[in-house]
């Protein structure tokens, strides 16, 4: 059997062929326009991409969820859109509304909540499968799921988030604490705006029990019984795995919700937060400068004196 990622790739040449959304989207991802901003060790870029006006405007309050058609499921799937099955329940569709040069949401078939416990596993097995040739990535219910009511996953092209390339030198450069537990190397990391965790390792199941081990502390100290704000990437480098996961404060920063000049529409989630910051108003993207981007950031993530406490 072929690799699923080279059944993906399949899927993406067919859908860019033969359905018109996807023509039209992945055509106009030639015409998006990107700033790159340098700090030390790492950088964040913006992108003026028109096209993912829907994602970043999303309505995600119960309110407006419960009034809309679940655009995830069997029976809201247009009809050119190819399935991929995947495993447990999965599927693998192209995204029609690309930010990556190859973008995939992978739905559960079955209508469940979005919410990472339960699930994280999949999200590994998932990076293994994809052969290094994709980043998976979760966002969380209030941290950018436009479809916060039926679980996800998304991929996209390797190496496109500024994150994974400057992975080494954040970790070499900014990290706060680490640990190793059970062969995981576990690496807190605090870069002056994003407040990360890094867990590297070659056994999925000790990196999901360490995953669970900061995601219920994580709760604990944040006084919650629902999931806490976050967002994760996972990948695999040759047979380790690397997953980062975003601690976040707040899904919006207060820029989004002002009036005139002052508003930025900017919701940051995975891949925002994973440096490539998606901005779909050309004269927001203009007025931003690397003075508003570190502010914006730095707003949505958690205090380094939580970090430690992981």
């Amino acid at each position: 059997m072929k690799k699923y990622s080279t059944l993906a790739k399949e899927l993406l040449d067919r859908q860019i062929k033969n359905w018109d959304w996807c023509i039209n989207g992945y055509g106009s991802l030639a015409t998006v326009i990107t700033h790159e901003f340098k700090y030390d060790g790492f950088s964040l870029k913006v992108q003026f991409n028109p096209g993912r006006m829907t994602s970043t405007s999303a309505k995600v309050d119960p309110k407006s969820i419960k009034e809309r058609k679940c655009f995830l499921c069997e029976a809201s799937l247009p009809a050119a859109q190819e399935r991929l099955e995947y495993k447990n329940g999965y599927r693998i569709l192209v995204n029609p509304f690309p930010i990556f040069p190859e973008h995939f949401t992978i739905p559960k078939i079955e209508h469940l909540p979005q919410q990472i416990t339960g699930n994280f596993g999949e999200m590994l097995k998932l990076a293994n499968d994809l052969d290094g040739e994709f980043t998976v990535f979760y966002n969380g219910p209030k941290c950018g799921a436009s479809a916060p009511d039926h679980f996800h996953f998304q991929a996209g092209t390797r190496k496109f988030m500024t994150v994974e390339n400057d992975f080494v030198t954040l970790k070499r450069r900014y990290a706060v604490n680490s640990r190793l537990t059970d062969g995981v190397e576990v690496t807190m990391v605090d870069d002056g705006i994003r407040k990360m965790v890094f867990l590297e390792g070659t056994n999925e199941m000790a990196i999901e029990k360490e995953f669970y081990s900061i995601f219920n502390r994580y709760s604990e100290l944040k006084h919650l019984d629902e999931e806490p704000l976050m967002n994760i990437l996972a990948w695999t480098e040759g047979e380790e795995f690397r997953v980062v996961v975003f601690l976040r404060e707040k899904h919006r920063p207060a820029r989004y919700f002002a009036e005139g000049t002052e508003r930025i529409l900017l919701s940051p989630a995975s891949v925002d937060i994973g440096g490539v910051g998606v901005i779909p108003v050309e004269d927001d993207f203009n007025r931003i400068t690397q003075e508003i981007l570190t502010e914006l950031m730095t707003e949505v993530f958690v205090t380094r004196e939580l970090l430690l406490k992981l």
